[in-house]
């Protein structure tokens, strides 16, 4: 899940953005509308967390902007200004939540999470192939009904490669997905990972690689279970 945090408060945003990686996500950061803007020009986000009080663009601006957008992007509007009219009028603008500040961080983590399968292309919220099953908000993998024991970006890699099941990913689709901006696209970070989750997913493997093309999880030819849903 990629995320873009639109904060002013550097240090508030540090903190979303530390605390949002440690869940497994890739967190983006802009410190004002018009980078913000910029931002969803060139990347695809899965959340928006927009403070609404931003320079710039305002907040306010910024999230009709996106709500209006071909591409959908899920707005969790996050702000100091927390009465029962402020959130009327940020849902009206074309929020999809609203959190006032001060917040809970686990309420937080939900919130995302739960926008990010509200999406239009999102998927149901169990997803399943060849043998595993991977539970996005309860933070739980197995295969063949076994537990498996994953790192953070394990876990991440994982979600992303089923929900695209049974079509392919490059190194680059999973660095957009996976990892945030700030990753070297020359790094062998992928390849790494992959290889880990390989190891810990156990035999018989079943992540293919294509070179030129990327990595997949697919159910086995002719066992007539359904793709990852």
């Amino acid at each position: 899940m990629r995320v873009l945090v639109v904060e002013d408060a550097r240090a508030l945003a540090a903190v979303l953005v530390e605390g949002l990686s440690d869940q497994g996500m890739a967190v983006d950061v802009a410190y004002d509308g018009l980078e913000a803007a910029a931002k969803l020009d060139l990347n695809a986000y899965d959340v928006v967390v927009l403070d609404r009080d931003l320079p710039g663009i305002h907040g306010d601006t910024l999230c009709r902007m996106i709500a209006e957008r071909h591409d959908r992007v899920m707005v969790l509007m996050l702000t100091a200004a927390g009465s029962p009219g402020d959130r009327v009028t940020g849902l009206t603008l074309g929020a999809d939540d609203y959190l006032a500040k001060p917040f809970h961080f686990p309420e937080l983590v939900l919130r995302i999470r739960s926008l990010a399968r509200r999406q239009p292309s999102a998927r149901p919220r169990a997803l399943r192939a060849a043998g595993i099953e991977l539970d996005p908000l309860r933070r739980t993998a197995t295969r063949d009904g076994g537990p498996l024991d994953l790192s953070v970006k394990e876990f991440a890699l994982l979600e992303a490669l089923l929900r695209a099941s049974p079509a392919f990913l490059s190194s680059e689709d999973l660095l957009e997905q996976v990892w945030d901006e700030h990753t070297n696209p020359f790094t062998n970070t992928v390849t790494v990972t992959v290889g880990r989750l390989r190891r810990k997913l156990g035999d018989p493997p079943v992540i293919t690689t294509t070179p030129g093309v990327g990595y997949r999880i697919a159910d086995p030819p002719g066992d007539g279970a359904p793709p990852a849903h």
